[in-house]
């Protein structure tokens, strides 16, 4: 199971799965990133299981085919043509029904939508805001329209014209009004072992979590950080791994953070403040207060 997946991780797992696709990347210069296909020609991705992802790119797909939408805690059904939204905070996975798998998505960085003239942080719209509801199913006249705005953004993506990427931005925002206007799905089941599926989603978000460095220094510090990642309350994490593993999420956290900065302290010259650093504490006095808690002795007389 991989909990994170990067634009290159995407075009690279797809051009090995489905060779014959066309994944010349788009990129719309300072904006961001962007990207249109059509579900059909992707027959590995679509048709077989997904597993749970947490990816660093928005997504908006039309599907047209049947399935089921799994999240960390419920799933749904997906029995009719639906419009789905995915922001890259929250990890999930499809495992597709039917043979034939049509329809279209697009992929793309905020940066593409928050352009001079448009500020709104796509993490706080209806669509993509953790919590919200992502599943939209569309009647016929409803799959026409829409399928006939992504064509015309493939129809622009593929052409020479100068402003193609203002003229994209514009079909975008007009799938997402079409949403605006719909009422959201809420036929969403509860998983039998979801329990199981949380706790295997936060210890594998957990582990990612490190080796930490000076570029990238731990960023999920709380139970509350973890919970936000993987859209369920905090509360309703922490019975679920207390359940499973019989420890608590912060337990957990403490032990693995805790066997970093062993690691790092045995295996590096880092200097204790840079150590503190990395590991995401505001001061080397909060870092020693830590370790001494826990080991009943100071970073410096622990690293000898």
């Amino acid at each position: 199971m991989n909990t994170s997946q990067s634009l290159t991780d995407f075009y690279k797992q797809v051009s090995f799965k489905d060779p014959n696709v066309n994944l010349q990347a788009q990129q719309a210069n300072e904006w961001g990133h962007f990207n249109v296909y059509r579900r059909s020609d992707f027959s590995s991705s679509c048709t077989h299981y997904k597993p749970y992802n947490r990816r660093d790119f928005f997504k908006i797909s039309l599907v047209i085919g049947t399935g089921t939408l799994y999240y960390a805690d419920k799933g749904i059904d997906i029995s009719q043509n639906a419009l789905l939204f995915s922001n890259p905070n929250i990890p999930y996975a499809w495992e597709a029904r039917s043979e034939v798998q049509e329809g279209y998505f697009c992929l793309f960085t905020e940066g593409f939508v928050n352009t001079d003239y448009q500020s709104e942080n796509l993490y706080y719209s209806p669509l993509f805001r953790v919590g919200g509801n992502p599943v939209f199913f569309v009647d016929e006249a409803q799959t026409e329209r829409i399928s006939g705005l992504f064509e015309e953004m493939l129809k622009e993506i593929a052409s020479d014209y100068r402003y193609k990427f203002d003229l994209i931005r514009n079909y975008m925002n007009l799938i997402l009004h079409e949403a605006l206007k719909m009422q959201p799905a809420d036929s969403f089941f509860q998983h039998h072992d979801a329990a199981s599926r949380i706790t295997s989603l936060f210890l594998e978000l957990l582990e990612r979590q490190f080796p930490v460095s000076f570029e990238h220094s731990l960023q999920l510090k709380s139970a509350n950080d973890y919970a936000f990642r993987l859209s369920v309350h905090t509360n309703h994490l922490n019975r679920a791994i207390k359940k499973v593993t019989g420890k608590t999420t912060t337990g957990h956290i403490t032990a693995r953070l805790l066997q970093e900065a062993k690691a790092l302290l045995q295996h590096t010259d880092w200097n204790i403040a840079d150590i503190a650093y990395c590991l995401g504490f505001e001061s080397p006095a909060y870092f020693n207060n830590f370790f001494k808690k826990q080991m009943s002795i100071t970073p410096k007389r622990f690293r000898g």
